[in-house]
């Protein structure tokens, strides 16, 4: 029976435990936890996804009924249950955990989900197939490399959206994956792959797991970055 008892302390460490793990890890990490993670996450006032869904709903121009969304770092479906109370239907999930996909899978949401270690397996989605890409909470140096972002750009059709979330975490490892990817994404601007829409910096953009407080009685949160980019016609 899942553990429905655990503390927001302990849901803190479970977020922290796969740090400098490596990719298998990480999954192995996140199928362990699929059966308690949304109500987990709950505790901690997780708002990535929620922020990245109304960040693109407010920019999104398409016929949200018709549009094939490509949910990356799925997880157990909160990006679906979030969007298709906005109006989409159409969804696609990948994922590097099994026990993520089948939590995913009980939604009844997603018309497929696929099985992918990002950054060492090319992500499994058809080129120019999806309106949407989105992405929340995974572009982080310990879970999906800034070389993933080409990938999400090739899946987008001609015209269409993708929405990325980022941590702002300071350290050193934080800082140089946060001036990677905003190089690679100005640098995907510059080549005419896609062009930007909009960036929205979020100063609470979700608590700080990461380091110990001295004082216990206040929140601390970290600062994170949305961003909405459009794939070009030609």
């Amino acid at each position: 029976m899942a553990d429905c008892s655990r503390t927001v302390e302990e849901v803190k460490s479970l977020m922290k435990s796969c740090r400098g793990s490596n990719p298998q890890q990480v999954a192995e990490h996140f199928t362990r936890w699929a059966p308690t993670y949304e109500q987990d996450i709950k505790k901690l006032n997780y708002g990535p996804v929620s922020l990245a869904v109304d960040f693109l709903n407010s920019k999104f121009c398409g016929k949200r009924e018709e549009a094939q969304v490509l949910d990356v770092a799925c997880g157990s479906g909160l990006v679906a249950k979030t969007m298709v109370e906005l109006g989409f239907r159409h969804f696609v999930g990948v994922d590097c955990s099994q026990g993520m996909l089948d939590e995913a899978a009980k939604t009844g949401l997603y018309q497929d989900l696929r099985l992918a270690l990002l950054g060492t397996q090319r992500l499994p989605a058809e080129t120019g197939a999806f309106d949407v890409v989105i992405i929340t909470g995974s572009l982080h140096e310990d879970y999906v490399p800034v070389s993933v972002i080409r990938e999400l750009c090739d899946a987008i059709k001609p015209g269409g959206y993708a929405c990325m979330t980022a941590v702002d975490r300071k350290s050193e490892k934080g800082d140089k994956y946060r001036a990677s990817l905003q190089r690679e994404l100005q640098l995907m601007v510059e080549e005419g792959l896609w062009t930007h829409v909009s960036t929205e910096v979020i100063k609470e953009y979700m608590h700080d797991i990461y380091n110990d407080h001295d004082d216990k009685q206040s929140e601390h949160w970290l600062q994170g970055t949305l961003y909405l980019y459009r794939k070009s016609l030609n």
